[in-house]
This record gives C-alpha cells, structure tokens and sequence, in this order.
C-alpha cells in the first residue's frame, strides 16, 4: 500500500476539529437556542445546507464551498453531541464506524484484492454492502427514499449495475432512450404518457451515467443558464421601455439571442 505524503498541518488540524467539540459543548450547554435544539428539530436545516453546498459547487466558488463545508460539519457534530446525551452514540463511535467501514469496503486498498479500474472498486462495493447488515438485505435497499427522483434513478441503476444488471455499452442504452421516445409519442391518455414520459426520462438519465455526465447537475446548470438570459431579458426590456406581457414571441427572442451571446 502507497503511504500519504506527511501532512505538516495534521496537529493543526487536530487542534481546529477539537476546538470545534468544544465549541459545541458550550453552545449546548449556554445557547438557549442550541439547547433547545433534537435530532429532528435541525434535520430540514442539514438539508438546506447540504443545497447550499451544491450551488457552491456548481458555481465553482471555492470560498463559499469552505463556508458550506463548515456549516455541515457544524450540523454532524450537533447530531453527535445530542446522541451523546442519551449515551447513544458520541462522535468518536461515528469517526470509528466510517473507518472500519471504508476499511471493509476497500479491500484493494487494506486487503488482497485487486481491483484495477474504478468500474471494478464500484462493483466490489456494491458487493460488500450487499454482504453487511441483515443477511436478505435488498440490492436496492439503501436507496433512500426521500431523495429527489433524478438522483435516486441514478442511484438505483448504479446499484444495479453493482451485481450485473446493466447494459454492456452506451449504444445500446442510446437505442432505448429512442424506443422510449416513440412509446411517449404513440401515448393517448394522459396517464400512459405519464408513465411513457417517465421511462425516457429514466432512460436517458441512464444514457447520462454511460457518459459520465452527473444529470442533476447538468440540469441545474441549464436553469441557471435560463434563469440568466430570462432576467436578462426582463430588464433589457424594461431599459427599452417594454412590458414582457405585451410583447411578442418574436421581440421576446431577440433579447433572448442577444442574452445567449453573453453567457
């Protein structure tokens, strides 16, 4: 195994990661707020921050990214001090259970087995986490439920692909995404094309996957392109002296030209 280079800032580091326990003891214990605060109560504020931190990569802000990683870490020792104070589990038990897991799930890294492409690490894991936990546990079971659904048809063909059930190249996955495409145009009711428009969906966020393309992200990146030439739009036409619901499709998309031009 290839040793990591010697970190020089591994004491600082030390000092920063206990700092901030302390911290969290204080705030506990003299924040009214902190004080109040349970496991659930901060749930949906770990989820907007985890969004936060998405924009900023998406962004490419790397400051605002250090900013959001603070936050969610904040909330990761928040969670751990509580669980502490029901002697359910403190932040060491966590730290020790993600090494022994990552351990356990990288046995080309501590073990004999070789794994010599990313392809074969994703299925060697897929394979390990089948083997963890309760013996019947189903392949796709760790999906979460509450992810958004883009995502999770990612996760749930990964998955799949993690124990075989996959195409063997994109052309093929290509051919499916056009033989969904005309079963959503041969749909009548509006219930099959609901469903018809769900499968081309799932079939080209899987055409994504076999181009490494990351679908949630490359659709956010296309709103905020939208959201650019549109506000673009409004306020050029406003310095014009012009009301969006009066104008025409043609004046509209002129603006919208010169807006593509700039981004």
């Amino acid at each position: 195994m290839i040793q990591p280079p010697k970190d020089l800032r591994r004491s600082e580091k030390l000092d920063a990661f206990d700092r901030l326990l302390t911290m969290m003891d204080e705030l506990r214990l003299n924040c009214p707020w902190d004080k109040k605060q349970t496991i659930e109560s901060i749930r949906h504020l770990t989820i907007e921050e985890v969004y936060e931190l998405s924009d900023a990569i998406i962004e490419q802000d790397l400051e605002e990214v250090k900013k959001e990683m603070g936050d969610i870490m904040l909330h990761l020792v928040f969670y751990a001090r509580i669980a502490s104070e029901i002697e359910a589990f403190d932040i060491a038990d966590v730290i020790d259970q993600l090494i022994e897991k990552m351990v356990r799930r990288h046995p080309h890294v501590y073990g004999d087995v070789e794994a010599q492409d990313e392809e074969a690490v994703k299925k060697n894991w897929e394979q390990i986490k089948l083997q963890e936990g309760k013996k019947d546990k189903r392949v796709l079971e760790g999906v979460p439920s509450s992810l958004p659904a883009m995502t999770k048809a990612v996760r749930i063909q990964s998955k799949a692909r993690g124990v075989g059930f996959d195409w063997d190249n994109k052309d093929q996955v290509w051919e499916k995404v056009h033989e969904e495409l005309e079963e959503f145009k041969a749909a009548k009711t509006p219930e099959h094309q609901e469903e018809e428009f769900g499968d081309l969906l799932f079939s080209l966020i899987n055409y994504a996957r076999f181009v490494d393309i990351d679908p949630e992200q490359a659709l956010e990146k296309t709103n905020k392109k939208f959201i650019y030439r549109f506000n673009y739009l409004e306020e050029e036409a406003k310095k014009d002296g012009k009301a969006l619901g009066k104008m025409t499709l043609e004046e509209m998309d002129a603006y919208w030209n010169a807006a593509k031009g700039k981004n």
